[in-house]
Formats: structure tokens, sequence, C-alpha cells
């Protein structure tokens, strides 16, 4: 396997549940990630993939060459350039990468690749579409290869299309675009409310270089013997952004560690422990100008969290503070449904990587809107979350856009419903059929609908408590690892067909021990 990013996002987690339930099937599975920090710390490889094969490189000396004033991407052992354009990043956006880094970028994952078994292996099972697969490509053309697409991938071509899109309408290019785009269009008519504000908000020099990796990660995904969709709407992105053949292309849903993740008694006052250790005893909450630990709480906030009597409906989210996830929106329609409560209810907030967010901090804006029942319990550990979940009573996620989350599949292993909007993979994670509701999905870009939804969790904990015993029953019988190993397995059946078919069998090559074909929905 490989993973080009330093563990933080989906997919690492994704490789980390995935590598021992393949292991359990006999398969022998190494990999080769990027790594950042030192040991114990989440986002270091080695200890977060810990009990893997792991080959690293390591971010860390591009990570001080950003901080001395210095181009991480150019540096020795460069950053991973990112799907997303954040402001102050070591990892910039792909967009902004110059093309005369491709090989750099590639070539220094050729000796992970190696060390990992590279010249033995069987498939490779690239995760996003990254330099990674290039290397695969150059070095091992013998051997099969799968891109597995996680979805943001996608929305950076998306957002590269839009750009391209108003570049044109403007007389321009992505590489002649104006820095202060907003000055080219100031006399141009005939741009809608969107393409003004995306002509307003866009760092144009972020994105001169848009076209090219555009073309280079069509490329990608058409050198590769097949690919893995996380649900239908990315499989169908694919095939008409990256003009994959549909037969190339097959959807598997993730899965969940239904050991690790599972109902948990509760006792008198184990809510009120396990959130007097990740707010009280051990915060880890950060402000805009503030490191973790800057938001600390005391034995009376839990009062306000809980309600006296422990009776509070407690509302979870989960995730990064990136604009797809809607945090601050979120805010702002628990703040506008709070008033119609007829119960107790609170916000938890948990995640946020440190120093990390786009648009609003969703702290700043629970301070405008004087919100004293939302918390943040700020970017823990993965072993925090089954406990943190396990003593809240639903998970909200109102994204947009994305692909397939892992949280609701986690939060359903715990026997919460899921609040989501219909926007990107969440139709095909909740079902809203009124036979065996798991969740609610709202209208996108729908304060309203949202804080209605809200009042309806708060109000109602019959409701809860329901449809939490069909997520349950949906995500043990349906979403396992394990139950999920044969649908990969068939996803290698594939790529080694078409790469028979295309290049003949690799000398040596040894058929891996496949399972029978599971067909794709």
């Amino acid at each position: 396997m490989g993973l080009l990013f330093f563990p933080r996002g989906g997919a690492a987690y994704v490789v980390r549940y995935l590598s021992p339930a393949l292991a359990r099937a006999g398969w022998s599975v190494s990999l080769a990630a990027g790594s950042l920090g030192e040991p114990g710390e989440e986002t270091h490889a080695p200890t977060f993939f810990d009990g893997l094969d792991v080959h690293v490189v390591d971010f860390s000396d591009a990570v001080r060459v950003f901080e001395a004033g210095g181009d991480a991407i150019a540096a020795p052992q460069p950053m991973h350039p990112s799907y997303e354009d954040r402001v102050g990043a070591p990892d910039v956006v792909l967009a902004s990468v110059p093309p005369e880094l491709v090989t750099h970028l590639s070539s220094v994952w050729e000796a992970p690749l190696q060390l990992a078994g590279a010249d033995r292996a069987d498939v490779f099972h690239l995760h996003h579409l990254t330099p990674q697969l290039e290397a695969a490509r150059r070095r091992w053309p013998q051997v099969p290869l799968v891109a597995h697409l996680h979805g943001t991938e996608l929305n950076l071509m998306d957002a590269i299309t839009e750009r391209i899109t108003l570049a044109t309408k403007l007389g321009e290019t992505l590489a002649t675009m104006p820095t202060e785009g907003a000055a080219a269009g100031a006399a141009c008519g005939g741009l809608d409310a969107g393409e003004l504000e995306m002509l307003r908000t866009t760092r144009w020099d972020a994105w001169r270089h848009g076209e090219f990796w555009a073309g280079r990660l069509r490329q990608q995904a058409q050198s590769a013997d097949h690919l893995i969709a996380v649900s239908p709407l990315k499989r169908d992105a694919a095939i008409s952004g990256l003009g994959i053949a549909p037969d190339r292309i097959t959807v598997v849903p993730n899965g969940v560690d239904i050991d690790r993740f599972r109902p948990r008694p509760r006792t008198p006052g184990s809510r009120r422990a396990t959130f007097r250790r990740v707010l009280v005893e051990d915060p880890q909450g950060w402000t805009e100008s503030g490191p973790p630990g800057t938001l600390a709480y005391a034995e009376s906030d839990l009062d306000r969290l809980l309600g006296t009597a422990d009776d509070a409906t407690v509302l979870i989210f989960v995730g990064r503070f990136l604009g797809l996830k809607q945090v601050p929106e979120l805010i702002r329609s628990f703040a506008r449904a709070r008033s119609r409560f007829t119960r107790p209810g609170s916000l938890l907030i948990w995640g946020g990587h440190p120093g990390e967010w786009e648009g609003e901090h969703p702290v700043t804006v629970a301070k405008q809107v004087g919100a004293d029942d939302i918390y943040f319990a700020g970017w823990r550990g993965h072993g925090d979350l089954p406990e943190g979940l396990a003593a809240s009573d639903a998970l909200v996620i109102p994204s947009l856009g994305d692909a397939y989350p892992q949280v609701p599949l986690e939060a359903m292993a715990v026997g919460l419903p899921v609040l989501g909007c219909a926007s990107g993979g969440l139709p095909s994670m909740i079902n809203v059929d009124p036979a065996s509701p798991t969740g609610w999905l709202v209208s996108p870009n729908d304060p309203d609908a949202l804080a209605d939804a809200l009042v309806r969790i708060v109000n109602n904990p019959n409701e809860v408590a329901e449809r939490g015993a069909n997520a349950l029953t949906h995500a043990r019988t349906e979403l396992s690892w394990d139950g999920l190993v044969p649908r990969f397995e068939a996803v290698y059946a594939k790529a080694l067909e078409h790469h028979e078919a295309n290049s003949g069998p690799p000398t040596g090559f040894r058929r891996p021990p496949l399972g029978p074909p599971v067909p794709s929905p």
C-alpha cells in the first residue's frame, strides 16, 4: 500500500483498519507513507500504523525549511502537496506547484516503496492520485496497480475546473489570471453571485498550474489497472471528470472496526467522567491565536453540557475544520435552534487539527453567536473517539461534497444515529427509509432545515434511541472491514486481469490468493 500524506485524514484510518483485515484474510501488507514529527505523535506514521510494516518519507525537515522561510515542496525530502488551498501551510495546494517539480515529488518514493517490498509485490494498492503512482509505474511497470479514490482529489479537480471556467469568461487562463482577480473582473458583466464570490476569495497565484495538474491527475488515473471509488457519486465523478471507463472503476465503501467502535453501557456518572477527562483534565481545544489547551473547561461547565440530571442530548461533530465540513454553519444553526429546545441539549465539536482551518474559525463563530453550550474537545487520538461517541447521543455532520467520511460509520457502530446533509456520499450512508431509518438528511445550504432537525433530535429522545438502534444493526451486519475484504480482493482480480490483457503476466508473478468475485453495487 501507499499513502502520500502523513496520518491526518480519513484515508489514513482506512489504511489502518483495512490492512489488518487483509492480513487476517491471508494477505501480506506493507506500507509506504508520509510521516511527520517524533515517535508517539499521531502524525508519526510508524506510531499511527503501529503493527504494520511501514516505510516512510519524513516531512519534518521540509516543515523546518518552510518555517525558515523556504519552500517545503522543493526541499530535499519534499513535503506532500495538498488537495486544499490553505493560507500559511507548508503543504501548499497542488495547483500551485510548478511542473518542474514533478520528478522531484515522485522519485523520493522509490526507496520507501522498494523497502516495503515492491520488488516482490503482487499488487500496488495506492491511496489517492499522487506522485506515488508515477513512481510505482516508472520503477515497477510489471506490477498491477489499484488507485483508491477517497474523493478529495476529485474535489480538487472540480475546483480547478470551476476556476478555469471563470478565468475563461474573463479572457484569461489560470496561468495569466491577475493575482488580484477581483480587479480583473470588476468591469466584467455576466457573472453570477457564486462566480463573483469565487473571483473575490480565490488566491489566484495558488492556482497558476491548475491546468497542468488536472491533466496530470487524469494521466495518473488512466495509468491505473483498476480504480476504487468510495461511493456511487464519486464513481460517477471519476468517470466524467477523469475520463475513466465505467468497467475500470468499482465502488467499495469504507468500513468500520466493529470491535473498537461498539456500544458502551452508561452507568451513573460515566458520561461525566468521559467529558471531564477530555474537556477539564486534558483540554485540547484551541483558538485562532492559541495552541491546543487554550480552551479549558471547569467542572461547572459539565452541568451545561450534560444537564444537571445528566439527561441532556449531546450532539457531536467530529472532523477537521475544512470548508466542506461546514462547522461554522452548524454552530450558527445550533444557536438558532436552542431557543426551541424543550429539553437540555448541547453541541460538542470534536476535532480540528491544530492550526488548520479554512474560512471562519469555529471557536470565533461560537463566541460571535454567544453560545455557552458549545464545547470544543480539540484534536485527540483515535483511541479516545469510541468513548467520546458512546457518551454522546447523535452525530451531526453537515458536510457538503464529502465523498464517504469515516466518522458516520464509526458513530453508527457505537449506536448513534447520524444527521447529515443530502450531499456527497452521505445519502448513500444514512438510511431515511421509514421502515428502518438510521438518521436524518437535510437539504444542503439550508440553515433553517438544519436548525429544525437539531430541534427534532433534542426534543425527541425516543426517536433518537430508535434510529440509533437501527444504525447499530446496520453497522454490525453490513460495514465491518473483514466483511468488505472480498470486495477488495475482487478489485485486485480485475486489476490483474486488465494488466495481463494489456501487458502480459509479469515474470515470476504470483497470483494473489483471491476470493470469489463480489459484484459492485
